[in-house]
């Protein structure tokens, strides 16, 4: 019995020396760091809380400098202006659109049947000859456009000017193309006309579906002139869209003042 009792008391010491030695612990650690080791989600009021707040990020306008919305259209019209002279002059020579496949002029979409039919039969080379022939008067109305596109350019009022400037490589093109397509077609219609009977591609044609529609017993028609001029004004467009994304990305391409201080203004967009 004594040697029991000699135990437990011995056992009843050392749980309370290590309840001693934890309370110095808690005590110690309570005082060094403030940290309360019996509430540890809770800190002394000495103890410095640190908040962090996520900001969103803030994007800085671009800094167009000093240049004014008079400043930013008269470099965009400036760039569209060159990009139509450089089209104009590479289109209009032979082969300009025939061996340029981004802009050459295929044979209209309702009259491919005929294409086929004609090769069927062994006369591809009038087939052929029809294609070239309406890229040639292309070709050779395509010279009359650039002042038909100059008088566009001039006369067009850009209102939103340095949203253009800030926006994709042809922006300026696209708003061109937006706001004159349909008086550039009504001014230009006239020149492919003529360019259509000046190289014989009105002959040809009218020759290549007389003999379709002859073998076939068929009767089909074709606005050729519409066709041709909607092509022709397209084809003007895309080499257009091609010189202002030059102007935008390469800064050698600015060889003019305006086009230097303007576009070197939306390099950092």
């Amino acid at each position: 019995m004594r040697k029991s009792i000699l135990l437990a008391a011995g056992l009843l010491f050392s749980v309370s020396s290590q309840a001693q030695l934890l309370d110095i612990i808690k005590s110690t650690v309570k005082t060094k760091t403030g940290v309360d080791l019996d509430n540890p989600s809770k800190t002394n009021s000495s103890a410095t809380t640190t908040s962090t707040t996520t900001t969103p990020a803030k994007t800085s306008p671009v800094n167009l400098g000093n240049l004014t919305s008079t400043q930013i259209s008269s470099g965009l019209k400036e760039a569209l202006s060159l990009g139509v002279t450089d089209g104009v002059k590479k289109l209009a020579l032979t082969d300009g659109f025939f061996k340029n496949e981004a802009v050459k002029i295929l044979m209209p979409e309702k009259l491919r049947k005929i294409d086929t039919t004609l090769r069927s039969l062994g006369m591809g080379s009038l087939a052929d000859e029809g294609v070239k022939l309406l890229n040639r008067a292309a070709e050779d109305a395509v010279t009359e456009a650039a002042p038909i596109f100059t008088k566009a350019i001039t006369s067009m009022t850009i209102t939103d000017a340095k949203n253009i400037l800030l926006s994709n490589d042809n922006a300026a093109t696209n708003y061109l193309q937006t706001k004159t397509q349909s008086q550039l077609f009504t001014a230009f219609q006239p020149k492919v006309k003529a360019s259509l009977g000046k190289v014989g591609a009105d002959t040809v044609w009218k020759n290549l579906i007389t003999k379709y529609n002859t073998f076939t017993g068929q009767s089909v028609t074709t606005d050729l002139n519409e066709y041709v001029t909607t092509e022709t004004i397209n084809g003007v467009f895309k080499m257009v869209a091609d010189k202002e994304s030059g102007i935008r990305n390469t800064p050698a391409m600015r060889t003019t003042s305006i086009l230097q201080k303007v576009f070197g203004a939306q390099d950092a967009k």
